[in-house]
């Protein structure tokens, strides 16, 4: 994802926030792990914590992944997801 659509799912989470607070806490749970993973990587690499690098990895594809997931479970009826418009 580009940081254009992360922030086009961020703005349209704000401004639904009232009728949809858990996804916005979900939102923001994801996009704290992202962010976490980003800045863990120089981190990981300047005190050689090999085994965090593929956590940060993971945490770096997470919205990809959260997104996706979503989309394929809107796809197939079984979740509704009204941010997906925003992407």
């Amino acid at each position: 994802m580009t940081l254009n659509e992360l922030s086009q799912v961020k703005r349209w989470m704000v401004m639904h926030s009232a009728r949809h607070p858990i996804e916005l806490a979900v939102w923001n749970l994801v996009l704290t792990i992202w962010m976490l993973g980003f800045m863990g990587v120089p981190g990981a690499l300047l005190t050689q914590a090999w085994l965090a690098l593929p956590l940060c990895l993971l945490a770096w594809l997470l919205p990809m992944a959260y997104t996706g997931s979503r989309r394929r479970l809107h796809r197939a009826g079984r979740l509704r997801c009204d941010w997906l418009t925003a992407l």
